[in-house]
């Protein structure tokens, strides 16, 4: 069990070797500076009237009513996201889990008509009375739309078949992970999504001829990739694809289905994978090899026509500031300069005093690589499993929200395993899926001083609590707690980075130098993060250079091929612990780390800004009572 007591005094933190605040990281004026809205909105972000502020304890029901119908416009427009949350029921719902989001020009256009309709209703109900709880929410809606609307004119500097989340990925994931398989009706639902992925495949291939013709053209390497993951779903024959084998695997234990049902659904879909998917695929290899010639080994986004401007606004999508790449790289440079020094003490008590920081560590990690014969991810998975069932445990102390839906750890599909990076997926609202920690195991070695840290991020008390928590919450929005609108990556990737370090203040690793050395590198490589992306976006870095910096190759080409989502995590962190720290020293005695947590938690995803107004006035009401 963790060591410190739920009230935390004001030495623990100045203990820690960390700068408490994105001011003291930069060294460059007030944290405050770094977390301004991402879009300057005088109307939305002003004070309200004195009539208004008189009335702001006051919900405003025409707020309420409007926003419920705006959301679910928001989400009607896109079947994916209504499958994935299950925002409607009966009929509604039946018909969204039937249908693909287009890809088209027209939907697109639609998107971003309807944000901006949103923002400008959104700027009339802020300048007037609203309760706080409202004004949280309005301000997220606010956020999230105005972002979309920002972010539109850059939208196919990113690749539409990157091999991170492109469409050749993203679709075959959605079949087989997400659209759910809970009765007969659902596999019929099935068939008909599994008709229209031919036609969005060729959809995407047009967004993506048109992009090129603009001078949008993906590096070669990261064309490179995304031809493999072609070439591998191209591979078997139709009756052994994978999106006829998950169908056949997840409706055998579907009660109400037939068993000659089954067998007509699984025909059914060899003859659409056969006579309309494998050709729209094909199509895309084809396009893929025209393509080739045309790239080079240049990475970052400013070699693209408008790449600049596409890199600040990713910089203010994923980390909700205004930080520009300049101080995220000197935040970057400074916090690995402090890390390495500590890493350092620690690997010369080991007996590692010879080479780097990263030589030294791969000596180490070398030293727990699994041993004997016989494939070891098994044995690994179950590792993972049990890391995660004694986060559990231990959370009891310093948590007092935790989420109902229960976690599973799995392997990464054989589809995305060459370039995937661990990740979370929820779990569903109906219960039918848990969260997913999702682990690639790629081989032949593994990292494996680095699990537990990595399941604290991913899974418990990290994502998993973070993100199913906030769907559980009935005192939010459905809107919020289904995270149709949000804060972006800065609020819930520095989360799961500050779940990895809270586990290092809880000395959850006492007795485990090695698996605090991995926690401590885990840190590092956030912070080299900030360093590698805006080398790469704005520093003309190569590809190999930011390998050589220690980041790697897989790595490397995520951040090429996703600009600026690497340093959401990092300056999220940042800014939870600048705000826990505020949040102790202003209540002293009375600051209760479960009650924070409760705070950044109940919540849910909201933008940097934001978040340090719901502290804010969680700090004047503790000062109340």
């Amino acid at each position: 069990m963790p060591t410190m007591p739920f009230r935390l005094p004001r030495a623990a933190f100045a203990a820690l070797a960390v700068p408490l605040t994105l001011g003291a990281a930069l060294a460059a004026g007030p944290a405050c500076a770094a977390v301004a809205p991402v879009q300057a909105a005088p109307s939305a972000q002003a004070a309200p009237s004195a009539q208004a502020a008189q009335a702001a304890a006051k919900p405003n029901r025409a707020f309420d009513a409007w926003s419920d119908r705006f959301a679910e416009d928001w989400v009607r427009h896109n079947p994916q996201l209504a499958t994935s949350t299950q925002y409607f029921s009966g009929a509604e719902q039946d018909a969204l889990d039937r249908q693909l989001t287009p890809l088209t020009d027209a939907q697109r256009k639609k998107t971003i008509a309807l944000a901006r309709t949103g923002v400008a209703r959104l700027d009339r109900f802020l300048a007037g009375p609203l309760s706080e709880e409202q004004r949280t929410s309005a301000a997220v809606m606010r956020w999230s739309l105005a972002n979309a609307v920002a972010a539109a004119p850059f939208e196919d500097h990113a690749f539409a078949f990157n091999q991170f989340g492109g469409v050749q990925v993203g679709l075959v994931n959605f079949m087989t992970n997400t659209h759910p398989l809970r009765r007969a009706g659902d596999v019929d639902s099935y068939l008909a999504r599994l008709d229209q992925v031919g036609a969005r495949i060729d959809e995407a291939l047009a967004r993506a001829r048109a992009a090129t013709k603009r001078g949008l053209i993906p590096p070669r390497f990261i064309l490179e990739r995304a031809q493999a993951q072609v070439d591998i779903f191209l591979k078997p024959d139709a009756a052994n694809n994978v999106l006829v084998t998950s169908l056949a695997q997840r409706s055998e234990k579907l009660a109400d289905l037939a068993p000659q049902a089954r067998e007509r659904a699984v025909a059914d879909a060899t003859r659409i994978v056969d006579a309309r998917i494998i050709p729209a695929y094909r199509r895309v290899q084809a396009f893929m090899a025209e393509l080739h010639p045309a790239t080079s080994d240049a990475a970052g986004i400013s070699r693209l026509p408008d790449g600049a401007a596409a890199y600040q606004q990713a910089l203010r999508t994923y980390t909700s500031t205004t930080l520009t790449a300049a101080e995220i790289h000197a935040i970057g440079l400074r916090e690995v300069a402090r890390i390495e020094g500590e890493m350092d003490r620690h690997l010369r008590a080991l007996g590692y005093a010879g080479g780097s920081v990263e030589e030294r560590m791969k000596q180490l990690d070398a030293s727990f690589q699994p041993k004997g014969e016989g494939d070891p991810r098994p044995v690994l998975l179950q590792q993972y499993a049990a890391m995660v069932k004694d986060a559990e445990r231990r959370s009891d102390a310093v948590f007092n929200l935790k989420p109902r839906a229960p976690i599973e750890v799995r392997r990464e599909p054989p589809l995305t395993e060459a370039s995937a990076a661990a990740h979370y997926s929820l779990p569903a609202p109906d219960g039918s899926r848990p969260g997913i920690f999702w682990v690639p195991m790629r081989g032949p070695t593994f990292d494996m001083i680095r699990m537990r840290s990595l399941s604290y991020h991913e899974a418990v008390p990290g994502h998993h609590f973070q993100l199913a928590i906030q769907q559980e919450q009935t005192s939010l929005p459905k809107f919020r707690a289904q995270r149709i609108f949000g804060g972006g990556s800065a609020h819930s990737e520095g989360w799961a980075l500050y779940a990895e370090r809270l586990a290092v203040e809880q000395n959850w690793y006492a007795g485990d130098v090695p698996g605090l050395l991995g926690a401590l590198g885990s840190e590092l490589f956030r912070a080299r993060r900030l360093v590698v992306d805006t080398g790469l976006h704005t520093k003309g870095w190569t590809r190999q250079q930011a390998i050589d910096y220690g980041i790697g190759a897989q790595e490397v080409e995520r951040y090429v091929a996703w600009p600026g989502q690497a340093n959401a995590y990092m300056i999220g962190m940042l800014r939870i612990v600048d705000l826990r720290a505020k949040a102790q020293r202003e209540l002293g005695d009375r600051f209760s780390l479960p009650a924070f947590h409760d705070v950044v938690l109940r919540n849910g995803s909201v933008p940097l800004d934001v978040l340090g107004e719901v502290v804010d006035r969680w700090i004047a009401v503790q000062k109340r009572s």
